[in-house]
């Protein structure tokens, strides 16, 4: 929320998706820290477990430094705040359109009481709908499932406990890399290409490890054998590159975007929920799963994708370029299926100002 109500519309993707690259670095280092502590006994998670806690200071330290956006000052009556907090992060003194626009957006918004309730409204169900199944299909990738219990699931493969945390390591590095992909390309080929590239690929490489595992693993062998592991590894570090450059930012950058100034901060409030809340759903039930389901549980999951892929293709609109204040008229509006839940909307900006449908100013 904070980096897209900061960033120019140019480079909103690529900057938003720099919060996903340090969250990527995080899980890489977080796997080396386990690697590393495997080897003392018998306090060795202890240290693990305790070494979150610098990240944490860092963060919470850094937040002392950060300046509110212009939108949040702008919003809250601190006009002349916001205006010099705009012409530091844009580096010039000629703001005065992106000023009135977002002072235009602030009358609107100070107009709404109850955002959360606002949030239901006809013409706000896009973006919710939108922000809600993203969270959703994010996690119904299997994608946490997958980083969560890797050392798991390589044991199961047969690999030893140290080669299964090592394998861990491969996919957090795989994270990492694949996440720059999408830094670089997400406001050059726009967020639907990537989705659906990665749909493709994603479902892919799922199908290929559920048919390895179904036919190598059976209950009287779990020895796939070194060739068919490997595969297994590589099929496991394809499937999270497409991830860390769709889905895994994506998620995120696209209902940060998407919300107008007066739902903004609750319609991420929403998200961010929702997708706590299926993490938390997989994270218990993933190993029941794997038990019961076996190797179809990456049928299971590649079925979804399929689904995810498809809601994409008809109903996610694209937002590349488009600045965050005007994706209600030049996104919404103009998409074929959303558009019938805008009919309710009477106003609109229009360089800097309010209008109301008829082109009147208000």
């Amino acid at each position: 929320l904070f980096l897209s109500e900061i960033a120019p519309t140019r480079i909103r993707g690529g900057l938003n998706i720099l919060f996903q690259l340090n969250v990527t670095i995080g899980i890489l280092f977080a796997n080396l820290v386990n690697y590393g502590t495997a080897k003392i006994h018998p306090w060795g998670w202890r240290l693990s477990l305790s070494l979150a806690g610098i990240p944490a200071l860092l963060l919470t330290l850094g937040a002392l430094f950060v300046t509110d956006t212009p939108n949040s000052l702008i919003e809250r009556g601190r006009l002349d705040e916001g205006k010099a907090v705009l012409k530091k992060i844009r580096g010039t003194d000629n703001v005065e359109p992106e000023f009135n626009e977002i002072v235009e957006a602030s009358r609107i918004a100070q107009e709404v009481k109850h955002p959360f309730r606002n949030l239901l409204q006809r013409h706000n169900r896009p973006q919710l709908v939108i922000a809600v199944l993203l969270q959703v299909f994010q996690q119904f990738t299997g994608i946490n499932a997958i980083m969560f219990y890797a050392p798991v699931l390589f044991n199961t493969l047969g690999f030893k406990t140290d080669a299964s945390l090592y394998s861990a390591v491969i996919t957090g590095a795989v994270n990492v890399l694949s996440t720059l992909v999408s830094v670089y390309s997400v406001d050059r080929v726009g967020r639907r290409m990537l989705l659906l590239e990665a749909g493709v690929q994603m479902f892919l490489s799922q199908v290929a490890v559920a048919v390895v595992l179904g036919i190598k693993v059976t209950d009287h062998s779990d020895d796939l054998g070194h060739g068919w592991a490997i595969m297994v590894v590589v099929m496991v570090c394809t499937f999270v590159a497409s991830f860390a450059w769709s889905w895994g930012p994506l998620g995120w950058l696209i209902p940060s975007e998407t919300f107008p100034l007066e739902t903004r901060s609750a319609g991420q409030s929403v998200t961010v929920c929702i997708n706590l809340l299926f993490t938390f759903v997989i994270a218990q039930a993933f190993l029941s799963m794997l038990c019961h389901l076996k190797y179809a549980i990456f049928a299971f999951f590649s079925a979804w994708v399929v689904v995810m892929s498809l809601f994409v293709l008809f109903f996610l609109p694209e937002t590349k370029n488009v600045p965050i204040e005007e994706m209600t008229e030049r996104v919404w509006k103009q998409h074929w299926f959303w558009k019938r839940f805008m009919d309710g909307d009477n106003h609109h900006i229009v360089n800097g100002k309010i209008t109301a449908n008829n082109g009147a100013s208000v």
